[in-house]
């Protein structure tokens, strides 16, 4: 199927040609706005009970936790002063009749309420919740507290700060924006660079950035589709510019090595670039399949941010492979043997067994297990602080210290109580008779308030601290029930988003309630259900990598044991990675030379989104070796030198593609969000281990442990694999072959195309 397919993109490389360039500027248009249909947030798992909540709450009652919080500064240092409260008052109704805002509350609208003080007493909070999805919200509380700042609301009585998750939110999408152009600004040129030093030559080092460029338009028009049809996160534009250049280097690497690897062997340009398609196009199709079934588990969680990787990653995957075996092989038989134009440099050919990586092999495999025995203890020593991981959700502490919204949480935490902004709800959607349950609410607020870790219980009764009712109800308390039912607001007094503020969600929901229904909802609650839907989830996810990668492999390679060292190596590859992430990114270790703030945890969704893409990559990486072992091994040649030679042909161009990939995935780490920059160290640190550590140690220690049973699957299984496995076994001798491919081709091209058949004109 291959061999046909590179013969017709030979034949037609020129339509080839033609159709990509239009495909691509189609494809440019179409998904150049992508970033403006997709959403900011999709951290929540949908059905979720805290969602639930946060649905009733606003449905029935009308409320919805705040999501801009202003904290208004006195001039004069004292909230309760008539300048200062003449100016607050003027805040508060701004805010209240600004648009698209729905709830606003204030220290002064609600009678002086002590909570929405500070401790100094020369702040005083004004909160409000935006209407919309993440993204409207972002963008309407942009536009109130631009208002707010143009038309000097307030005036000199006082001074106003910002926060709030969609202010917070409107932060980090901002900044991951403006880092996003910094990082494609760093690694595109270095890039460029490198594979100019790998290949030696300005024009094949061109080639892999045009498979690059043609998979990231192209999967930005696949996520346009999406996006019609559901929820995509605008994060996925990170992943989809990270792995597009990074796949498309990777495969375009093997590509073009292997057209060079044929050219050199005496093939003329339409045999090589058919031979190329037809061996590394082979490898290349199946490596983006393992990476597609990686990335495909994400589609298992339910949060839309966890979603848009996988759809992000599947579609990158697809465009990659796409333009690395039908537009690159059209490229270079259009290029012939000017894909050497531009030579900076030559290298000296490598004479067989006598590489660094053939000697690598040969010395691990004279000592297998002291070499194998050595690197896992290293591994598992590495990976050990991830015994001791903690998730949470991220915060205004992913931003940099100087972030504004980050100065104005940390007055929050400081002087006001730290849920304040951020309580608990408990909403009981119906009761029979509202009005006579009166009893019953007061009597629920009153145990809820002797939760350790509860500040207050608000509810139309009143609010209760420590078991006691210490106000009666007042104008405010009606916000608080309906016709039908009502709700109560836990403030905590610890950090919402901690170990302690998830305690608090689980003695809630434990504690027996007077009513039939009773939901949770709040920041906490939804911390709570993320890591509950993500442990939920996570053995289906690795379930489906596992099987899926392991029938791919074994129906590309026909055994059993090189799928499940393949599964085992790249496991243990990644425990390096995430123990690293744990001992940095949670314990803070280094966080003054990377310039970010540990808060304890690791954000719930990044060790899944980490697992996923590293996985692939590692197994991108594995693909390519073993089909070169396997290569050799067809030829009759025993497992040491298969090993050997399969390590020193594809050594190089695997150490290249990692460097080179590295070299995107650490540009982010340049970012000012602190999971972007655990996203980019975390994923250059796993692909650096896996192809100079795993591929050069323990694969060949492991296949010469192994022998002969490497390839070895039971009767029945290989009498499948005979019928229905992937082969590219050839029953013509290769001159023979070059002899029909040279016809095949002949016979479609005109004079004008004789060289890439005829003699080598050079």
């Amino acid at each position: 199927m291959l061999a046909r397919l590179g013969s017709f993109v030979v034949r037609r490389r020129r339509f080839t040609l033609i159709g990509g360039l239009l495909l691509t500027i189609a494809a440019a248009v179409y998904g150049g706005g992508v970033a403006q249909n997709l959403i900011a947030g999709g951290f929540d798992p949908a059905g979720a009970e805290s969602v639930e909540a946060s649905g009733v709450l606003e449905d029935t009652f009308g409320q919805d936790e705040p999501n801009v919080v202003l904290v208004v500064t006195a001039a004069d240092g004292d909230v309760n002063s008539e300048a200062s409260r003449a100016a607050g008052n003027e805040v508060a109704t701004f805010v209240s009749d600004f648009e698209h805002v729905d709830i606003a509350l204030s220290y002064w609208t609600l009678q002086d309420a002590p909570p929405l003080r500070s401790s100094g007493g020369d702040r005083a909070l004004v909160m409000a919740h935006v209407a919309g999805d993440d993204t409207e919200a972002i963008e309407r509380s942009d536009d109130l507290i631009d208002a707010l700042e143009d038309q000097g609301v307030g005036g000199d009585a006082v001074t106003i700060n910002a926060g709030g998750l969609a202010v917070v939110n409107s932060e980090v999408t901002h900044t991951i924006e403006s880092d996003l152009q910094v990082a494609e600004m760093i690694a595109i040129p270095i890039t460029l660079l490198l594979l100019i030093w790998v290949f030696g030559s300005i024009v094949a080092a061109l080639l892999p950035l045009a498979v690059g460029i043609f998979s990231i338009i192209g999967t930005f028009a696949i996520l346009q589709v999406i996006a019609g049809l559901t929820d995509v996160s605008i994060f996925s534009l990170n992943a989809t510019t990270a792995m597009g250049l990074g796949l498309a280097i990777d495969y375009s690497l093997f590509i073009v090595s292997r057209y060079r690897e044929e050219l050199a062997g005496g093939h003329e340009p339409g045999i090589a670039a058919i031979r190329t398609v037809r061996t590394a196009g082979r490898t290349i199709l199946f490596s983006a399949v393992t990476v597609a079934i990686g990335l495909s588990a994400m589609l298992l969680f339910p949060m839309p941010f966890m979603r848009s990787f996988g759809y992000a990653g599947i579609g990158v995957a697809a465009t990659a492979a796409f333009g690395a075996i039908v537009l690159l092989p059209a490229m270079l038989a259009a290029l012939g043997h000017r894909v050497e134009k531009g030579r900076v440099f030559k290298r000296r050919p490598v004479v067989d067994g006598e590489g660094l990586w053939h000697r690598v092999a040969v010395f691990v495999m004279r000592r297998p297990i002291p070499v194998a025995t050595t690197v896992i203890a290293v591994l598992l020593l590495l990976g050990a602080p991830f015994l001791g991981i903690r998730l949470g959700l991220p915060d205004d502490r992913v931003l940099g210290e100087g972030a504004d919204v980050r100065e104005t949480h940390q007055i929050l935490r400081d002087e006001f109580t730290a849920g304040e902004a951020s309580p608990v709800h408990v909403v009981v959607p119906a009761i029979a008779d509202r009005a006579a349950a009166e009893g019953d609410i007061a009597a629920y607020a009153t145990e809820l308030s002797t939760i350790e870790g509860v500040a207050r219980v608000d509810a139309v009764t009143g609010s209760y601290i420590g078991g006691s009712e210490v106000a009666g109800p007042g104008p405010s308390s009606l916000r608080f029930a309906n016709d039908t039912g009502t709700w109560l607001s836990v403030v905590p007094g610890v950090e919402p988003l901690s170990e302690d503020g998830e305690a608090i969600v689980h003695d809630v929901r434990d504690m027996v309630s007077p009513f039939d229904q009773v939901l949770v909802g709040g920041q906490s609650a939804g911390l709570v259900d993320s890591k509950q839907v993500v442990f939920d989830r996570l053995p289906l996810a690795i379930g489906l990598i596992a099987v899926t990668t392991f029938i791919v492999l074994f129906m590309l390679f026909g055994s059993i044991l090189v799928p499940l060292k393949a599964l085992l190596l790249n496991v243990l590859s990644l425990t390096a990675t995430f123990g690293a992430m744990v001992w940095i990114f949670q314990d803070g270790h280094g966080s003054g030379l990377l310039d970010f703030t540990a808060t304890g945890t690791i954000a719930v969704s990044m060790p899944i989104l980490m697992f996923c893409i590293a996985f692939g990559l590692s197994m991108d990486y594995e693909v390519f070796l073993l089909a070169r072992i396997k290569e050799e091994h067809d030829k009759g040649s025993d497992t040491v030198r298969s090993v050997a030679m399969g390590l020193e042909r594809t050594g190089r161009i695997v150490t290249a593609a990692a460097v080179l990939i590295a070299v995107v995935f650490i540009a982010f780490a340049t970012s000012e969000v602190s999971f972007m920059k655990m996203f980019g160290i975390g994923l250059t640190l796993a692909v650096l281990v896996d192809a100079f550590l795993i591929r050069s140690t323990l694969v060949p220690a492991f296949m010469r442990l192994a022998g002969d049973a490497n390839w070895w699957a039971p009767g029945p299984l290989r009498r499948f694999h005979n019928r229905f496995g992937i082969s590219e076994h050839v029953e013509l001798d290769p001159a023979e072959m070059d002899g029909e491919l040279s016809s095949l081709v002949a016979a479609s091209m005109g004079d004008r195309d004789s060289e890439l058949v005829g003699s080598n004109p050079q």
